[in-house]
């Protein structure tokens, strides 16, 4: 079965940066795209970015410019770099992998706050 891990959350100030690791197992993520998504309290859950197949990224508006989402495929892990980080970027961050369904993690938690 395939499992899917995020780590990499906590409590940053605003401008800060965290980088968000995603650990998939029983599954090649070289051979699916590979998104992060954001839920805030209160609010749907939001795509934030892509990987795909072929390595090309893409970003939703909000965080483009400041978010960068990268793989590794001998680690089988899937990165998002956060950098300026703002209060309203305050969510839970869930990893997906783009196969049947969609195959989620658990989620971690990310919290920006002076």
């Amino acid at each position: 079965q395939v499992q899917i891990v995020e780590s990499g959350g906590g409590l940053v100030q605003p401008g800060g940066s965290l980088r968000l690791s995603c650990v998939v197992s029983r599954l090649e993520i070289s051979i699916t795209s590979m998104e992060w998504h954001r839920q805030a309290p209160g609010k749907q859950r939001d795509w934030v970015a892509t990987i795909t197949r072929g390595g090309n990224t893409a970003y939703a508006d909000s965080v483009a410019g400041r978010f960068t989402i990268s793989r590794d495929k001998d680690k089988n892990t899937v990165y998002l770099q956060m950098t300026s980080l703002k209060p309203e970027d305050t969510a839970v961050y869930y990893c997906r992998a783009s196969i049947s369904a969609g195959l989620w993690g658990q989620g971690t938690q990310v919290t920006v706050s002076s």
